[in-house]
Parts: C-alpha cells; structure tokens; sequence
C-alpha cells in the first residue's frame, strides 16, 4: 500500500482525508500553522490538524515549506505520494520531487477555467453554467499540471459560495478517491491541460465586497451570492457599514444606490435594473429580512446607499 502525506488546510480538505485515513495509508500530515479567528482572535487549529490529531497521525505546520527544515522532515517520512487539497502554499520543485508517484491535487473547478486560490467565488461570480473538480497532477507552476481526472456539476441559480464549497468539497473526496488508485497501479496517464479557455480566481481581498451601485443589478447579485459567506458584501447607510446578505434581480429604474419601494419589496437603484434586497444586516445588529428591518427603520425608504 503507497504511502500518503496529505497537505490541506480548511473545511473544503476535511472529507478527502478522512477518505484517505479510511481506506489508504496516510503517514503525515502537513498544514498551515495555527492561526488567531474569530472575533476573539484566539489561536485556533485548522479543521485538518483536528482530523489528523483525532487519528493520531503526525503533523507538520510549516511557515513556508519552502524552508530546508520543512524539506528535510517531508525526506524523512518518505512518501510515495502527495494528495493536497486547498492546501494554501506553493510547493517548490525541491518538495515535489520527493515523493516518486509526485503530488496528486484536487482543484475546485474545471481546469484551465479558474486557476489559483478562488475558484468557487470566481465560477459564481461569472455566471458560470457549470463547476467542478479536476484531479492533476502537480507542478510547480500555478495549478498548471496535467490532469487525471474531471467531473462537473451544473450551477444553481441561487447558488452561494457555501453551499458550491459543500457541493464541491464532497465531489472532490469522491473523485479522489476514485482516481488515486488507478493512477498508482497505472491505469491513468496525465493528459496536459487544454492551451485555450485559461482563467484565473486570485485570492479575494475583504474591500471586493463593497457593492458598487453604479454596476449592473445581474453583477451585483452573482457578487452577493459568491461572497457568502466570506467577505460577504456591504454598503454604506447614515455613516455605518450595512451588510447585504441576499438580494434578487428585479425589473425597474431607480439612480444607483436608492432605496425604493416596488409592488414586490423594498429595492436599490443600480447602473441596470433594480436589485430586490432580502436579507440585510446592521453592524452589531442581527440580521433581519429586509421587511422586518424597515419596521424599525422607517427613513430607510427613500435613502441614498453608499455615502461615506
């Protein structure tokens, strides 16, 4: 039986390496070192130390893998292989030429569409009709390797960036699953990625989430949907940040950030159309349906959204 060293770091990692425990040989884990969250900041470790520690298996968290030290431990173990999924570092070539059946990714869309960190808010984002998994073979290039396996699934229309992480985390420990042993008994071959159709998803900063109402109503409720839950988007309302937790598209003309009042709810005015809100939120409030939150908030008919 090969032995696995798996490399990952968030929730999206969790069910692919509680696959791999189950039914393969996973001698290391390796995951980024544990970090302040949440709104105490305290120090927490990350969903994949959790299932490594709980399964006694030895844990590796370097600063950046790049370093000798961390090059020499992964030496040590002596891996057959590497499975990595969203493990949140480069592996430089020094890393990936130690194990001899190389580093085994799963990626979280159809590549070549979407390289890089983002890929689940970047395929909502779009509009994509559809998302995905692909199983490659890594190099040391930006999610450039061949691939050895690919598996789509359409895009809800009230699809979130929560609910594609799920759909996406759980395909992914599925297609791995399937695809590792069929490339180690070499039954697969890697098939270099197509030249056309490449895109990339950089990792998202916070300030992407500040809505611009000069834009399209369609752009900014795809923008609303890929950032749930994380940035999430925002307005501005009286001086104080207003989170918008959903919204629909809705026919209508208002100036760009109004608030109006339709026959099917309360809407903002943007570049084209009107986007219907649903749920919104006050900083240090909770967070209300938008005909809950008008009741407490009379004069908010008829506001201009997004003055500093």
């Amino acid at each position: 039986m090969a032995k696995i060293v798996f490399m990952g770091t968030p929730e999206f990692a969790v069910q692919t390496l509680e696959g791999l425990i189950a039914q393969h040989e996973v001698i290391g884990v390796v995951t980024q070192p544990d970090r302040p969250a949440g709104r105490k900041q305290q120090i927490q470790m990350s969903p994949i130390k959790q299932v490594a520690l709980k399964a006694g298996i030895p844990v590796l968290q370097p600063e950046k893998i790049r370093r000798p030290e961390a090059v020499a431990e992964l030496k040590q173990w002596q891996p057959d292989v590497y499975v990595v999924a969203a493990f949140g570092q480069i592996l430089p070539q020094s890393v990936l030429d130690i194990p001899p059946y190389g580093s085994i990714n799963v990626h979280a869309s159809l590549l070549p569409r979407w390289r890089g960190a983002a890929p689940i808010q970047a395929a909502i984002r779009a509009g994509d009709a559809e998302s995905g998994v692909t199983i490659m073979k890594m190099d040391a290039g930006l999610d450039t390797g061949p691939m050895l396996s690919r598996r789509a699934l359409p895009l809800a229309a009230d699809e979130t960036g929560a609910s594609l992480h799920d759909r996406l985390a759980a395909l992914g420990a599925e297609l791995l699953l399937e695809t590792l042993p069929c490339y180690l008994n070499g039954e697969l071959s890697p098939v270099p990625q197509p030249e056309d159709g490449v895109t990339f998803a950089p990792q998202i900063k916070k300030e992407e989430g500040i809505l611009d109402w000069g834009q399209e109503a369609l752009m900014l409720e795809r923008l609303i949907r890929a950032f749930t839950p994380w940035p999430g988007t925002s307005t501005t309302w009286q001086e104080q940040p207003l989170k918008i937790i959903s919204a629909s598209i809705s026919d209508g003309q208002a100036e760009p950030g109004q608030i109006v009042r339709m026959r099917d709810g309360i809407g903002v005015g943007t570049g084209k159309d009107v986007l219907r809100l649903g749920v919104v939120q006050l900083a240090g409030r909770k967070a209300m349906p938008i005909d809950e939150f008008i009741k407490g908030q009379p004069d908010f008919i008829g506001a201009q959204l997004g003055l500093e």
